[in-house]
Order: structure tokens, then sequence, then C-alpha cells
């Protein structure tokens, strides 16, 4: 029998707990591991092939090395695992990005008397109660729009709070109680505080009984403008239970993981019920990970509640996690307190695991059958621009400025005909002359592809410029400077001229003379506009950025006292002149140089 080329690496394993890396020929790592044993594990790798299963196979097939990290227990082992995810980003494991984190709704209730609600997508250990996380902005701004319209909360900001002395335009379109100017007492406002908490917590049903009894008392002692208010208070907090699903009747707060997979992809979908209310559902999507079913879900867990920190009594699942009592371990330490991690067989959570599953799979299909459709796209596009391939990664960069200010330029990337957000860039231009287009797309360009950039991995299939032939001739220019001629496909996009009756966008190409013929309403070109358009808008709003923080620069430049190094001072302490913006006037003494004086000038500079 032939020895397996790692087996004497193999020997010299350890037997405790660690994690363990693949790595293919080209020393990338493309599978991340936990083990409770590091040399158990790895011996069930180096076995006969047809004693594995096909995924096992398949990933055997690819590894060429190993390295392992010993740590000193397997709870350590399974929070490196899923740091080492986050970093390598194998091609092999349930990747959860870590660009996105889900926004939350945060009420410091003791920082002082009159908190509001803010909209915040990191979560601190700072003593204030979070709510969610919600699956989208959308459904966190719809949920404080309606608070804000029920219960009128302050809208303002601290420093502002501090300082207002009439109420502002909130409270005239009855949206704010006004606490600024304490036109509600602090006991008052703590008891609708304390509603606002039952509503997020999604005990409506409760709150509405509070309400209807509070709304009794106030009509028996004949305060019918109380009453008359409580009753549209009570409709309101209705309606939204009218919307909910009633899913449990323990009125529990949990959520639910389904799972479904075909041979291309793995998606996970995440019922959020909160009080017995279903109320929210959220779906990932993954390339499908070469792992059993429960090491799947155990790595989709860790990622998910390691990042977002907001973990509920009990968690639902149709297959038990790997590992089930070390991830209940890992949430418990994470929420403060123990987490029932479940696999129901009967009754109301059956039927939640059962209506997780079925969303899972329609959710899988139909991501599957865009990805066809974009798949098919992409072929057209490489037919139509002489691609050796379909351009699966599409680059585009756009230029903006305003009036030669501020000129910057934005790199918009699509990735199977999705956009890529968590790929774009943002680039100042730093020494073109910023009313020359061309010169500034060449520095872009440059720096993008870089010797420390040009990774073959990196590079994109296709990449696009905005802009006629000029802008493609300085594209064709920098890659063939930068040794990158024949590596990837480059075209430009420009928009039509009105003026020539032109129809559509014009594709051009290097070394033909005339654009791309496409069809009106070609769905290709459509595609192609699109990526146009992301990158413009990118550019646009990182343009606008900079503009405002190069007028909150030069509003620092009229405050008594301060100069070029005082200024670099603040900026170096707070990072963003927006984080100067907010700080109050003891935070700002906190830096070298600035006093009492400069400071309250620079906050009243900051907020006229």
């Amino acid at each position: 029998m032939t020895l397996h080329p790692l087996s004497e690496k193999l020997a010299g394993a350890v037997s405790g707990p660690g994690v363990y890396l693949f790595k293919d020929e080209t020393g990338r790592v493309i599978y991340v591991g936990k083990a409770a044993s590091l040399k158990k594990r790895l011996a069930s790798y180096f076995v006969d092939r047809k004693r594995l299963d096909p995924k096992t196979g398949i990933l055997v097939e690819k590894m060429v090395d190993f390295e392992t990290l010993v740590t000193a227990t397997e709870k350590e082992a399974l929070i490196l695992e899923s740091n080492l995810i986050k970093r390598y980003k194998p091609r092999y494991n349930v990747i959860l990005k870590d660009d996105k984190r889900y926004p939350s709704l945060r009420l410091d209730t003791g920082g002082q008397p009159y908190p509001a609600l803010e909209i915040v997508r990191k979560i601190n250990n700072d003593g204030a109660i979070y709510f969610g996380p919600y699956t989208s902005s959308r459904s966190v701004r719809e949920t404080l729009k309606l608070i804000d319209k029920t219960f009128k909360l302050r809208k303002c900001r601290d420093n502002r709070f501090k300082k207002r002395e009439r109420p502002c335009l909130n409270y005239q379109m009855g949206l704010c109680l006004a606490p600024c100017c304490r036109d509600i007492s602090e006991n008052d406002y703590q008891e609708i505080l304390k509603e606002v908490v039952m509503f997020l917590k999604g005990r409506r049903a409760d709150l509405v009984r509070k309400i209807k009894q509070d709304m009794t008392q106030a009509a028996l002692a004949q305060n019918y403008e109380l009453a008359a208010r409580l009753r549209d208070k009570m409709f309101a907090v209705e309606k939204t239970l009218e919307k909910q699903a009633v899913v449990t009747t323990d009125f529990a707060d949990r959520d639910v993981i389904g799972l479904a997979e075909n041979e291309r992809f793995s998606v996970f979908t995440l019922l959020h019920v909160r009080g017995g209310f279903l109320v929210g559902t959220a779906f990932f999507h993954f390339e499908r990970a070469l792992t059993p079913e429960p090491e799947t879900i155990r790595s989709f867990m860790a990622q998910f509640y390691g990042k977002n920190s907001v973990v509920p009594d009990e968690i639902l699942t149709a297959v038990a996690p790997a590992d089930k009592e070390l991830t209940a371990m890992f949430l418990k330490d994470i929420r403060g307190r123990k987490v029932n991690v479940t696999v129901p067989q009967r009754g109301e959570k059956m039927r939640l695991i059962e209506m997780a599953g079925e969303n899972a799979r329609k959710e899988l299909a139909d991501y599957t059958a865009l990805f066809e459709s974009n798949r098919q796209l992409l072929e057209r596009i490489q037919k139509k621009l002489h691609m050796a391939m379909p351009p699966v990664v599409i680059e585009c960069f756009d230029n903006s400025h305003l009036g030669g200010r501020e000129p910057v330029a934005g790199m918009a990337v699509f990735v199977d005909g999705r956009p890529a957000r968590e790929r774009y860039r943002r680039y100042r231009i730093k020494q073109a002359d910023s009313r020359d287009d061309y010169a500034c797309m060449a520095e872009v360009l440059s720096r993008r592809f870089a010797e420390n950039d040009r990774d073959e991995l990196t590079l994109p299939d296709l990449l696009l410029v905005d802009g006629g032939r000029g802008q493609l001739s300085i594209a064709v220019s920098v890659l063939e400077t930068l040794g990158l001629s024949g590596r990837l496909s480059v075209a430009a996009i420009a928009k039509k001229n009105r003026d020539r009756d032109e129809t559509e966008d014009k594709i051009y190409l290097p070394g033909r003379v005339n654009p791309v013929n496409f069809k009106s309403g070609d769905t290709a070109l459509f595609l192609l506009q699109q990526v146009r358009d992301e990158a413009h808008r990118f550019a646009v709003s990182y343009q606008k950025v900079r503009r405002g923080s190069r007028a909150l620069q030069s509003a620092l430049d009229t405050v008594d006292g301060i100069g070029r190094q005082k200024k670099k001072a603040l900026l170096d302490h707070f990072g963003t002149m927006e984080n100067i913006r907010r700080a109050e006037v003891e935070q700002l003494m906190a830096v070298p140089g600035i006093s009492r004086k400069i400071a309250t000038g620079i906050k009243q500079v900051m907020n006229t």
C-alpha cells in the first residue's frame, strides 16, 4: 500500500484540540476545520478514497498540504475556526460575509433620563438595550417610524437636546413629546419607554392590554383627551398585530434555522420569532460547502451569532449542529445566560422547522434560477465582446468632481451578474489634474492594478470604464505599462448621443473603430449599463462625502486658536470630521492643545 505524501506530517499531529487548514497547490487556504483531536480528525481524511463521501472526496483531492493550530480547549478551537474562516474566506467553507452588519435599535436607558432610539450596526457591551438584528435597513426604519408616530420619543441628538430652548418641528407635528423643554416628566417618559421595550420585544398583545387598561382608567377619571390619545395608540399597536402571524402559543423568543442545498448552492433561512410572533425572515446564500450538514449548521451559527451578539432564548434546527453542547456553551458566553439549541420532533416547533425548510427550498430554487439566467446573460456578453470566457467578475470605474474640487473615483464590482458591494473601492485623486478625466482615470487604474494588487485571483474578467474611445485608450495603455495586456478583457461604455439620434449607449472595444451593435432593449447591454450606473452612483456619493468633510474642515479654520497642527491633532484623535462634530466639549478638551474656550468655539461652529 502506497503511503499518502502527507502521512509523515500527519504522524506529527497532536491529539489535542485545535484547528486545521487545508491548502491547495498554490498555497491558498481552501478549508478550515475544528477538531477535538487533531490527529484523529486529520486521519479520517487519509483513508481509501472509496470510503469517503463525495464532498469530502473532492476536498481531499484539492488539498495538497495542511497546517494545524493547537488550542487549549475545544471552545477556543471553535472561536478560532470562525475567525480564520473570516480571515481566509476558504472556498469550501460556509462564509458569512463579514462586511454586512445587520441593523439593530439601541436604547441607552442608563445614560440619561430621556434616551432616544437610534439605529446602529455594531452591538457593544455598554449597558444599553439592543433590539434586533433586523433583516434589512428598510424594516428597521419602518419600525422606528412606527415608534416615532405612536410613542413620540425624542429625535434630536444629545448635543442639541441639552441646548434646545424651544420644541422643534417634530413636536409641532405631533411626533415628539418635547422632553428637551420638560413638557413631559421624567417618570412619564420612563413609563413610555417601558411600553416601547414591550413593543420591540414582541410583547404587543400584553402592550395592547396595558394601554386598554390605562385608557379605561383615564375615561373613568373623565380625562377624555388622554383616553383618546391612548385609544389611538392602542389602535396603532393592534394594527401591527394584525400584520403578524402568531406561530407559537408560548410567546417565547426563538430563531428557527432552515437549510436547503443543491449541487451548487446552500441557502439558510433564519426565522426570527419574538414573543410568539414571526417578526422577520432572512436568507443567506453560499457556494455549497464541502462539509456534512451538522458542521455546516454549526459554522453558520458561530459566524452569525458571533458577529451580531443578539441571541434569543432558543434556536431550533432540523439537524443538530456538530458539537451541539459546545455550540450552546459558545452561545451562552455571548448572551450571558443559557441558550437552548433544540431539534424538535413534533408540535408547534416542528411546524416552524418545516416552515423554515420550505422557505429555504423556495429561496434556493429562485436563487438558482436567477444564477442560471445571469450566466446565460454573461455568455451573451462574452460573445458580443469576443471574450475568451464569460465575464463572471466585472469591475467598472468612474470619476467624479465638482468644478474640479474634491476629485474622486469609484469602482463597482459585479460577480455573476449581481453587485458585490463588499468589493467596491473608493479612490481619492492624489496627483492628476482634477480637470483632466483621462489623467484621473490613468491614476486610478494604475493604483488598482499596481504590483501589490496583481495576484491573478483579484483580476476581473472584464474591466469596464465609463467613457468613450479616449478612456478606453487610457485603460489599454495602463494595462500595457503594467504588463497585464491579454490577462483581462477591456471595454468602455459611453452614453448615447441624442443629437445624433442614437437610441442606445455604446460599447467600445480595443482595436475596433465602431461600437459593438446591441439591439434596442438588449438585456446584455442593460446589465453593462447597470454596472456603469453603480460605479457612477458610488463615485458621486464619495464625492459628496469628501465635499462635506472639506466644508467641515473649512469651518474649523474659522475657530479662533485653531491652526494646522491643532486641526491635525483633532483629526488624528477622532478619525473623521463627523466624529469631531458629534464630540462633546469635554471630549474635545481631551485632545492636547484644545482648551475649553477652543472646544466651545468648535461646538458653536460645527452646530450652526
